[in-house]
């Protein structure tokens, strides 16, 4: 595992054994991110299921203002901590929160902030989409994207449930039994 582009491009990422873990691939995060091309840039972004902290320290390696890495497991929380240790000016744009995604998104709501690209990777089996999309969308940014690793495609209509809020599924993609998707928001003038 390793950082794929911008500033810290080739970083080695350690990889724990925690239960669930299932770090997301270079091919997979090299095809989301030039989905997303410059829309990273000046964002603030949240990864709620950090694991190995890949995309969202990808996201801070492209040029996100504020990146939050959210992970319960405390090896794999350790873990992220010396990759920011040996990264460059890491600490100053990246909040590591040692903590589960629903409290996370609780101390989110509790400091007012909003987000405007998030990335969710949760372990699978376990209907952790289902228990933190619905709280994630009322911190979401106007025109916020979301991406989702799923067991399972989603469409725009299976989206929109998941989120209870309209949303559109930009791209997707799947790489074995994973499939996974960039959604979007629409700005309040798209209604």
């Amino acid at each position: 595992m390793r950082i794929v582009g911008g500033r810290w491009k080739r970083t080695p990422l350690a990889v724990v054994r925690a239960a669930g873990l299932r770090p997301t691939p270079d091919r997979v995060r090299e095809t989301v991110f030039n989905w997303l091309g410059a829309e990273v840039a000046g964002k603030v972004c949240i990864d709620l299921f950090a694991g190995t902290g890949a995309l969202g320290l990808e996201a801070a390696s492209r040029g996100a203002a504020e990146v939050w890495l959210v992970e319960n497991d405390r090896a794999a929380a350790d873990a992220i901590d010396a990759t920011l240790a040996r990264l460059d000016d890491a600490r100053k744009g990246v909040r590591l929160l040692r903590s589960d995604a629903r409290g996370a998104l609780r101390t989110a709501a509790r400091e007012a902030r909003s987000f405007d690209l998030a990335f969710l990777d949760p372990p699978f089996g376990q209907g952790l989409l289902a228990q933190v999309c619905p709280a994630l969308a009322a911190l979401l940014a106007d025109g916020a994207l979301v991406y989702v690793e799923s067991d399972t495609a989603l469409d725009a209509g299976a989206a929109s449930a998941l989120f209870a809020r309209p949303c559109a599924v930009r791209r997707s993609g799947r790489a074995g039994q994973v499939f996974y998707h960039l959604v979007e928001f629409p700005t309040s003038t798209e209604g």
